[in-house]
């Protein structure tokens, strides 16, 4: 949201009042407080008939300082609120040298001079300035419709660039964008977003979290250029400043506040194939489909089962529609003695026309408007209503009738929707219906996933989520949402994702194909290496089917051989998804988080790094030409075997069955023996691949041990190999298992084999 117009003159309408000069300050030990006049004081009378902004300087947790900004405090806080973790350990100090005084944690510093104009400065362990706000940077304004607004800027330096906010489909880079947080059924070729969240992370080594709920509207240097300004309608706003000095190290943090990713199920990782949204489909078609799968030799994991599992007009009443599903216990059973998972498509909305309208009504599970009435409308589902997930009981209720589904046999849902909440509407537990909008879908997707724990067992469970807010990342798996069937879709479908991950989301999927229309077969075999080299993936489209044979033999060929080689690398991504959960690092990582000294990777958003070893450039076009960047070293293709040397861009024409998929110098990359399954007992027969760090055979490199481990299906450690290269050789010894394994050295073709706890050498 915009105040100003243009730098000397502010908008019609609007007044504004800034934070220009300290008149008290209260300092304890680990915080402080500053009490700033909003015009300069010059006698006593300045102090009548004016405003101050209260500032408090805190810090919940090791490198993280959070600032509130107050001007009435009076305001009754009605919640919801994010549920930020601190950190009791924390170490915070103040320290007060003349008119400067400081709050320490960790790395970083915040430092406020009372002697001269209004200033917050945050540094980081090395003293150097990372952002700050200046003399405009705290205030509050009042808009023509009598609105209030608290704002915040803060400075951007030269060359920095702003990424994340969310889910996000517009340019990677944010700066020049206007970004309000606020939950939209937008798709993905818009400017709205299904997860919105209030978090930015910088290349200059920080992040930002404003700690509000609600609508947050964000100018990232298109309103003062120089600043990034963000604003609430409220009385306070509370934001704070993460540090890194990697961001990494900014996402570990972050997410530690907001939570960790839980661990989804290693079988969630394999091939997903859904009924499709608007198609015709019955037991038959599901059979043949499944059917389809094994007879041209495609390992399918999960089968999806999308909304006309229910009768129409009846979203939702969770009963299969009897004359198209007769016997779904039994149909259930079938698909699982087939060794497949299932999901079910699930939303928060309750349709008149559902037999559950009336007896949630009854027990005041909807949401109701400010005269008691239900909240209805016709949009989705003709007079639908919506569930009230501040309702302990309602969450119950809702949670009953899902379990139903879960003693038939349904392994997991796809939690749509959850974007379209009203704001006039009475919430249960008086939660602000503005605050509440957003974060509507922490509530809905917090209630089935522990459901799904709760019944399956920790490590068991697994969503297909379409929205989302800060936090939402402890609940996975997300997927972008409705994007079309192009090469255009393609792209701003992975810019969302690659925005997301910095956003503290660490899995993410997306529809293969895309899902509006039917796609070229070109963009259907493009989409399939994209898709299956996704931390999770799935065949869905809306009013077509997804199954490859529809699209040719050359696109079963290519969903057989990728489904394949995702397979293969489980034990490999199955360790990124445990970094994931352990520090909130995103299994598909955008080039700066693991190359942020490079210029060059700090703007890159059509390729990725998945987990930290392997560099995957989707192709965008049917001829097979891509152009991409390779960082610095040697790295090994993993499908051709050639080197290539980086610094260096790459400009390059791919069949169908191919992509570049590098490996980074000096790798050690775990291969499965099994292709079939993506749960298999990784450690039997593995392959460790060890790559040159390009110095070539015979050189002097200097030897450094490479510590690999390879968990079993709960993410324990199940074996831990330990690699020494030594020149030309190699020298290998596991601890923890006595099961063999293989060892190729990728750039002498030397191998050998080993077999339980002890050393062998190779080479």
């Amino acid at each position: 949201m915009k105040f100003t117009d243009g730098f000397w003159l502010m908008r019609e309408g609007v007044r504004a009042s800034y934070a220009t000069e300290i008149r008290d300050l209260r300092l304890e030990a680990d915080r402080f407080t500053a009490y700033a006049a909003v015009k300069r004081v010059a006698r006593r009378g300045d102090t009548l008939n004016t405003p101050l902004i209260t500032v408090e300087c805190f810090s919940p947790a090791e490198g993280v300082i959070g600032v509130r900004a107050t001007h009435h405090a009076g305001k009754r806080r009605r919640g919801p609120e994010f549920d930020v973790r601190p950190d009791l350990s924390r170490t915070a100090r103040t320290r007060v040298d003349g008119t400067v005084t400081e709050l320490t944690s960790g790395p970083l510093t915040l430092r406020m001079d009372g002697d001269g104009p209004w200033g917050m400065t945050f540094l980081d362990g090395d003293g150097r300035r990372l952002t700050g706000a200046d003399a405009l940077g705290t205030a509050f304004a009042t808009t023509p419709d009598g609105a209030h607004h608290m704002l915040a800027q803060l400075a951007l330096g030269v060359g920095e660039n702003v990424y994340g906010l969310g889910e996000r489909f517009t340019p990677f880079v944010k700066n020049g964008q206007t970004v309000d947080i606020w939950q939209a059924d937008g798709g993905t070729s818009s400017e709205q977003a299904y997860k919105n969240v209030p978090f930015y992370l910088s290349s200059r080594g920080y992040g930002v979290f404003v700690n509000h709920p609600g609508k947050v509207s964000f100018e990232i240097g298109s309103e003062s250029v120089g600043q990034v300004q963000f604003s609430v309608e409220d009385q306070t706003l509370e934001y704070y400043v993460v540090a890194g000095p990697t961001p990494k190290d900014v996402l570990a943090r972050y997410t530690a506040l907001t939570g960790r990713p839980a661990l989804p199920p290693a079988w969630s990782f394999g091939l997903w194939l859904t009924t499709s949204f608007c198609t015709s489909y019955d037991e038959e078609t599901v059979t043949s489909f499944v059917d389809g799968m094994a007879e041209r030799g495609i390992p399918l994991t999960v089968f999806h089962f999308d909304c006309f599992w229910m009768r129409e007009y009846q979203w939702s009443d969770f009963a299969w529609d009897p004359e198209v599903f007769p016997d779904p216990q039994g149909m259930l059973a079938r698909l699982k003695e087939r060794g497949l998972r299932i999901s079910m498509w699930i939303n928060p909305y309750i349709a008149q026309k559902s037999a559950l309208f009336a007896e949630a009504a009854a027990l005041g599970h909807l949401v109701r408007r400010p005269d008691g009435d239900i909240w209805q409308w016709d949009l989705w589902q003709p007079g639908m209503a919506l569930v009230d997930f501040t309702s302990p009981a309602a969450r119950s209720w809702y949670n009953d009738k899902l379990r139903v589904l879960l003693e038939q046999g349904v392994d997991c849902f796809k939690t749509d929707f959850g974007e379209r909440v009203p704001t006039d509407v009475v919430w249960h537990d008086g939660s602000d219906p503005e605050r509440m909008h957003n974060y509507y879908a922490q509530l809905y997707n917090r209630t089935v996933f522990e459901l799904l724990e709760k019944e399956r067992g920790s490590g068991e469970a697994v969503l297909f989520a379409r929205s989302a807010t800060a936090g939402g990342q402890q609940f996975p798996v997300h997927w972008g949402g409705d994007c079309f069937a192009s090469f255009t879709a393609m792209a701003e479908s992975l810019r969302g994702g690659l925005s997301l991950g910095l956003s503290g989301f660490g899995f993410w999927s997306h529809d293969i194909g895309g899902f509006e229309g039917t796609p070229d077969p070109a963009v259907f075999k493009r989409w399939l290496a994209f898709g299956l080299l996704s931390s999770h993936s799935r065949l869905h489209g809306n009013v077509s089917y997804r199954v490859p044979w529809a699209f040719g033999e050359e696109a079963v060929d290519v969903a057989r051989q990728f489904t394949v080689l995702k397979h293969r690398l489980m034990p490999y991504l199955y360790g990124a998804a445990a970094e994931a959960h352990r520090t909130g690092i995103p299994v598909m990582r955008p080039m700066l988080l693991e190359f942020p000294e490079d210029p060059t990777a700090r703007t890159l958003d059509r390729q990725y790094m998945l987990g930290p070893d392997l560099l995957v450039a989707p192709v965008f076009s049917a001829d097979g030409e891509v152009e991409y960047y390779v960082p610095e070293g040697t790295w090994t293709s993993l499908l051709t075997g050639e080197r290539i040397t980086g610094p260096v861009w790459r400009h390059e024409t791919h069949g169908f069955d191919s992509l570049p998929l590098l490996v980074r110098p000096g790798a050690v990359l775990p291969w499965g023996a099994d292709g079939q399954r993506p749960d298999g007992d990784w450690p039997d027969g593995i392959t460790l691949r060890v790559y040159g760090d390009g110095r070539g055979p015979g050189s002097e490199a200097p030897a450094g041990e490479r510590a690999l481990t390879v968990l079993d299906l709960t993410g324990s450690p199940a074996a831990v190999y330990r690699v020494v290269r030594e020149g030309d050789h190699v020298r290998v010894s596991a601890e923890g298992t006595e099961l063999p394994y293989r060892v190729i050295v990728e750039d002498t073709g030397a191998t050998g084999e080993g077999a339980g706890s002890g050393t062998i050498r190779v080479g």
